[in-house]
């Protein structure tokens, strides 16, 4: 979702100045024509890859969100600051605890870019974890892969894609569209393969 007035401005002048300080790091793609979706953030190799994704689509008055226990989004005081900064609360005492909470988040919200990294570690891993698959289908939005290129210092999201429920077709997809990822890598050997376990 963009943001509008002196609060975006700020927010840009803020992250331009930080991804400048980082490198230069820019933001290179259009933003996406859709108000809700699942952003995909990969390659997930390095403890800096979060906040350099956050700070681009800030630079482009793009707010996006992510998951926090609710027992940071709910305090007075800190719950204010954390969900202002995009956290969304995940409460665990429920049944289906993550999936179920953020599907519920989409459906009670009007726009939401929630980013999750499926590698769900900066270390190497056979498989991607399946939460950001099942979210995306309970809550019937599209999943937007995200990207980071270390090498050109460039970030910036592909296009949407409409999940079909058939986790090979819908996963072919995914991989087609980061099938030139290991290189963007900061740390390329810590990249492993797109699948999610169900697929082995």
């Amino acid at each position: 979702m963009t943001e509008s007035g002196n609060r975006r401005t700020v927010k840009a002048r803020f992250a331009d100045a930080a991804l400048k300080a980082a490198g230069g790091w820019r933001f290179s793609t259009p933003l996406p024509m859709v108000r809700k979706a699942v952003c995909l953030a990969v390659p997930h190799t390095h403890n800096l890859d979060g906040l350099l994704l956050v700070l681009m689509t800030q630079s482009v008055g793009l707010s996006v969100s992510w998951m926090v226990k609710d027992t940071w989004s709910k305090p007075p005081g800190i719950g204010h600051m954390v969900r202002g900064a995009g956290g969304v609360g995940i409460d665990r005492s429920k049944a289906g605890g993550m999936v179920n909470s953020m599907i519920e988040a989409f459906e009670s919200s009007d726009e939401l870019y929630l980013v999750i990294p499926p590698e769900g570690t900066r270390s190497y891993t056979e498989c991607w974890k399946s939460g950001f698959y099942r979210i995306a289908l309970g809550a019937k939005v599209p999943v937007i892969p995200a990207f980071l290129d270390y090498e050109n210092k460039r970030g910036g999201f592909y296009d949407p894609i409409d999940l079909t429920g058939d986790v090979k077709t819908d996963m072919d997809a995914i991989r087609h569209v980061y099938r030139d990822a290991v290189p963007m890598a900061r740390h390329r050997e810590k990249f492993g393969p797109i699948r999610l376990r169900s697929e082995m």
